[in-house]
């Protein structure tokens, strides 16, 4: 439970000038110090380690003139926030249980594609697997709102591994189905649902507002190197044992997490503090999304790129098994290309401060254009070359909108704002996955990732156009931009840009 102390502390802002001289002035010193680089030397020397007023004095929200947290994320390192102790250990597990998460996604893959040989059965597995998300996610953002994150989060992990556990078993047995497959990845789903947004949330109770942007990438870092792991591993041990103990590893794997949730210390977390059950807080949060343009629109293109862009279970199975017709080694290798790509975007975003929005829409446009060019690649070593390049833009976009979107939020609504976010990135799959998988097994894997990589491109360059018009700017087009200039850039439409919170997040 929050002290009372860390619960009064909790609700100070700093960009409200009428709150605590002390915890004030305690700010501005904060502001002058300078940033903190590289890791510490020894396990103990935490700078975060702070009473709740010192972390109050930091501040526990968003500024109203920096919507994108600009006055409190700046660069401080590729690593500035494992300086924290809490997000260390989370940090740790979380490296284990998502190497064990991806070997279980592609024996899941690989299985079904065993079981059936039609990617329009990974197709269906993968939709199962979202369709709660697509129901439920908001109200998943709602439980993670109204409860303390970290308890919530050792249930949920605690239920995801013994769903592995299951179907390990079931796999091993020889006892195992498609619809057991189905089954197992629709129960997935529904744990997802609370626990996606618990995640996502959590990370600024860990770390606080200054290395929001730090810990969201290398929480993706994190992610893709596991990627990098996970596959490989699951590829020796599909070929070598079968898909069952791949199941088994990843069951084991949430131990390490769970035991990293339960070691923080909680004195050192900045928990925001629970809302109270009302009526009417679904509403809330999809009335509070709607009236900001700088949450609404990279909702919308993170939806048409969640659920027509990241559809690569089903693509990348399809152009192993049908196009370049090799086996399960490589499957997993085309996983490991895009996951080299994908770690060297979320290291180069963990160098940088406070996300832009031209920076996120660039990103997805980019991520679009390159998924087109690798339609059309004419061997298998072409196209791993091009999936780590979709890796990169796909990683740059996806921190940047979790990022930009939970330092633009209050929060007291981030949960049901991150809640949101899943929803539309994820919970498109059970409508994209099928479409794909249907396109793929009619016409083929290179028209699949064609179609998916038109409709991201597409939907980046109306989205970017809605922004810049939303916030009376206009791009410019130098081709001798001189010293320090920029070839395209946002300048104001007509004199001085308006002071608007979109504006400023452009």
């Amino acid at each position: 439970m929050t002290p009372p102390a860390a619960a009064s502390a909790a609700a100070i802002r700093t960009d409200d000038p009428t709150t605590d001289p002390a915890a004030a002035s305690a700010a501005a010193a904060d502001a002058q110090a300078p940033a903190p680089t590289g890791l510490p030397g020894n396990g103990d020397d935490d700078p975060d380690e702070r009473t709740a007023a010192d972390s109050a004095a930091q501040g526990r929200t968003h500024s109203a003139s920096s919507p994108t947290g600009a006055d409190f994320t700046r660069p401080g390192g590729m690593f500035s926030s494992l300086r924290v102790r809490n997000y260390r250990y989370y940090f740790a597990g979380q490296v284990v249980s998502n190497t064990g998460t991806w070997m279980q996604r592609i024996a899941q893959d690989w299985l079904v594609l065993s079981l059936t040989g039609s990617p329009l059965a990974v197709g269906i597995t993968t939709a199962m697997q979202f369709l709660p998300m697509l129901l439920l996610g908001l109200f998943g953002g709602v439980l993670a709102d109204r409860m303390p994150k970290r308890r919530l989060l050792v249930f949920t992990q605690g239920a995801m591994g013994l769903l592995a556990a299951g179907l390990a078993a079931l796999t091993i047995g020889g006892m195992v189905t498609p619809y057991y497959v189905y089954a197992f990845a629709l129960l997935l789903g529904l744990v997802t649902v609370v626990d996606n947004p618990t995640r996502q949330a959590f990370v600024s109770e860990m770390v606080g507002p200054k290395d929001l942007a730090n810990a969201v990438s290398l929480n993706a870092a994190n992610f893709q190197t596991a990627r990098l792991v996970g596959p490989a591993v699951a590829g020796l041990l599909i070929a070598a044992v079968g898909s069952g103990w791949a199941f088994a590893v990843n069951a084991l794997s949430f131990a390490a997490v769970i035991g990293g949730l339960l070691a923080m210390r909680e004195a050192e977390l900045r928990p925001t503090e629970p809302i109270a059950r009302e009526k009417g807080q679904l509403r809330e949060g999809l009335r509070y999304v709607r009236e900001r343009p700088e949450l609404l629109w990279p909702m919308v293109l993170a939806g048409f790129i969640g659920t027509f862009g990241f559809n690569f279970p089903t693509l990348l199975s399809g152009f192993a098994y049908d196009t370049f017709k090799v086996g399960a080694g490589q499957y997993g290798l085309l996983n490991t290309a895009m996951a080299i790509g994908s770690l060297t975007g979320a290291l180069l975003a963990a160098r940088r401060g406070a996300p832009r929005l031209r920076r996120l829409v660039g990103a997805a446009l980019a991520f679009g254009t390159l998924e087109v060019v690798a339609a059309f690649a004419p061997d298998y070593w072409t196209f791993a070359l091009l999936l780590m390049l979709v890796g990169v833009f796909g990683l740059s976009f996806n921190t940047s909108v979790n990022s930009s979107l939970q330092l633009a939020t209050d929060p007291e609504m981030r949960g049901r704002v991150m809640g949101l976010l899943v929803l539309v990135f994820t919970g498109g799959t059970p409508v994209g996955a099928p479409i794909v998988g249907w396109v793929t097994a009619s016409y083929g894997p290179r028209l699949g990732l064609l179609a998916c990589g038109l409709v991201s491109a597409a939907a980046a360059g109306v989205v970017g156009l809605v922004l810049a018009r939303s916030a009376d700017l206009r791009v410019r087009f130098d081709l001798h931009p001189g010293r320090g200039g920029r070839v395209v850039a946002f300048v104001p439409r007509t004199g001085p840009a308006r002071k608007t919170e979109l504006a400023t997040a452009c």
